[in-house]
């Protein structure tokens, strides 16, 4: 199958652009797996290498019909699965900004991407902690937050891809403020929640015990709390600990949880229910979601052995809160 030749045909329904990402990782196979599940939820603008996609053999018959945007931006000789290579990280990020430029075009209405190597990105001589924060970059978002969902929980983080000794140092009144507002602000526009209930996990243990293991919960996070409840009228609770809030979010208590670092987020949505999960960045001018894992290096070869739920998911999510978001 050559799927240079495939355009998408005239139609009404929301353009999604898919970045393959690693052309050395999961992406082709996965796309190629998600599609056919997928018919007629919307419109497929596929950005990525056309070469890579054709050496995927676990695809068949099903594929709806969807533009392919081949950069041919991956050298043949010496090609390779499951590979940290810099030319592979640079094409990573060509698929990004291709997209990027998709969407200031108007010709794709949300971004989905598939997993990138951060490894690769950093050979290839980008500062580059994850999509989130490339994609503020390129947009000039100043302002952003990124939320973690699954079929139970939402979560945002306060930080994110930093060591934790630093977590500490990183978190202030100004920052607990703007994720908690902005997440507010975006569960209510994606997700069309009149009042969202919150809830704010700890920092420390037992959420400190009032202030008996670690000052955090007194000096930064119950401050923020009360000028929102005041001032805003936000359903919000907390500091309660970890264990608790999200315990509670499960149960359907809260309609998000915001956590105060990366794997106080991670480790209940992968335990939750991991092929569910959605990276999802809100702040962004467009909707933006990602499947919930890596590159997959190990399987890349053999995407038979991937499970495409996780991206399934993310698309879904994409136009879902494109539609949400259009109706405001």
């Amino acid at each position: 199958m050559n799927l240079k030749h495939n355009p998408t045909s005239k139609s009404s329904k929301l353009r999604v652009g898919i970045t393959m990402g690693d052309p050395s990782g999961i992406g082709a196979g996965l796309i190629l797996k998600a599609l056919p599940k997928l018919k007629n939820l919307a419109d497929f603008v596929i950005i990525a290498d056309g070469w890579v996609l054709n050496k995927i053999k676990a695809f068949g018959s099903g594929l709806p019909t969807f533009r392919l945007v081949d950069l041919n931006n991956v050298r043949r000789d010496n090609f390779s699965f499951g590979k940290v290579k810099a030319e592979y990280g640079r094409a990573s990020i060509e698929y990004l900004d291709k997209a990027l430029e998709l969407v200031k075009d108007k010709a794709i209405d949300c971004l989905v991407t598939c997993p990138v190597s951060k490894e690769a990105v950093s050979l290839a001589g980008f500062k580059f902690r994850g999509h989130t924060e490339y994609l503020a970059k390129q947009t000039h978002t100043k302002d952003f937050v990124m939320l973690l969902l699954n079929k139970d929980l939402r979560i945002g983080l306060v930080t994110r891809h930093i060591p934790l000794k630093d977590v500490p140092l990183k978190i202030n009144k100004e920052k607990i403020l703007k994720t908690i507002f902005l997440t507010h602000k975006g569960i209510k526009e994606m997700f069309a929640l009149t009042s969202p209930r919150m809830v704010v996990c700890g920092l420390n243990p037992h959420a400190s015990d009032n202030g008996l293991i670690g000052g955090e919960e007194n000096r930064h996070i119950k401050p923020v709390i009360q000028k929102l409840r005041r001032r805003l009228r936000m359903k919000l609770d907390g500091p309660l600990p970890a264990d608790v809030a999200i315990y509670k979010a499960t149960r359907n208590e809260y309609d998000c949880v915001i956590a105060m670092y990366h794997d106080q987020a991670l480790i209940p949505l992968k335990l939750y229910g991991s092929d569910t999960g959605v990276n999802m960045t809100l702040g962004l001018p467009f909707v933006r979601t990602s499947p919930l894992h890596g590159t997959a290096f190990d399987i890349a070869r053999n995407p038979d052995l991937a499970n495409p739920n996780s991206l399934i998911e993310a698309i879904r999510l994409a136009v879902k809160c494109t539609i949400n978001q259009k109706k405001d």
